[in-house]
């Protein structure tokens, strides 16, 4: 919008500074108006007839090889037209009256159309810088994920390599102990007939020594009194 309102103000200075022109008009190369103080003119159906025009006239100077567009002049029974590069994507357009100083037109003209260049151009720019601004570019860190490049070897971020089996910071990874193994008691030997082989415990506390089969009974060890 500020780009419109700098070159319509520009319009309004060329106006003034050649009494005899009746319009000016700035559209893009594609037909689009941008600005225009043309009172009793349509605006839209100019812009459309000038693009049409600008083709041809490009057409013509490359046909015969007189270089890029500059400038075109009608002359009708009650006027000119006058067409000006304005820079590569847009032109200004000048009605003016039969009267008016040709010479003087082409000047006001192609100073107009280099000023409104320079205000679309600016335009241009400040539009691209703040697009940057709203959406900056993503980094290569900020598109990988972090801690997945750790656990897996790769890039970490930061255009280090971790190793496998260390974390993001470089230190290694403590890993669990192995579990120890658990040995199960020794089956208790046997006695020739299958019974299990008990030690019997003397009245001091220490193993006496194995004995096999059956316990003897209350009898033998009392001793028999006879």
């Amino acid at each position: 919008m500020a780009a419109e309102t700098e070159a319509l103000d520009e319009l309004h200075r060329l106006r003034s500074r050649i009494p005899q022109l009746t319009g000016a008009l700035a559209a893009s190369v594609d037909g689009l108006v941008l600005a225009h103080d043309a009172p009793g003119v349509e605006p839209e159906g100019v812009a459309a007839l000038t693009a049409a025009s600008l083709g041809v006239a490009v057409r013509m100077t490359d046909a015969t090889a007189r270089g890029g567009f500059r400038e075109l002049l009608v002359r009708g029974e009650h006027g000119y037209v006058a067409t000006y590069a304005a820079g590569p994507s847009a032109v200004l357009t000048l009605l003016a009256e039969d009267r008016v100083n040709v010479g003087r037109l082409h000047l006001e003209g192609r100073r107009s159309g280099r000023r409104i260049a320079e205000i679309l151009a600016a335009a241009t720019t400040a539009a691209a810088a703040g697009d940057r601004a709203v959406h900056p570019p993503k980094t290569m860190s900020a598109a990988r994920s972090p801690g997945a490049a750790g656990e897996t070897g790769g890039p970490d971020g930061t255009g280090r390599t971790t190793p496998s089996g260390a974390n993001q910071a470089g230190r290694p990874v403590e890993r669990p102990s192995a579990v120890p193994s658990v040995t199960p008691p020794a089956a208790p030997p046997l006695t020739p007939s299958g019974l299990p082989l008990r030690t019997p415990v003397t009245e001091a506390g220490a193993p006496a020594a194995p004995t096999f089969g059956t316990p003897p009974s209350s009898a033998h060890r009392g001793g028999t009194g006879h």
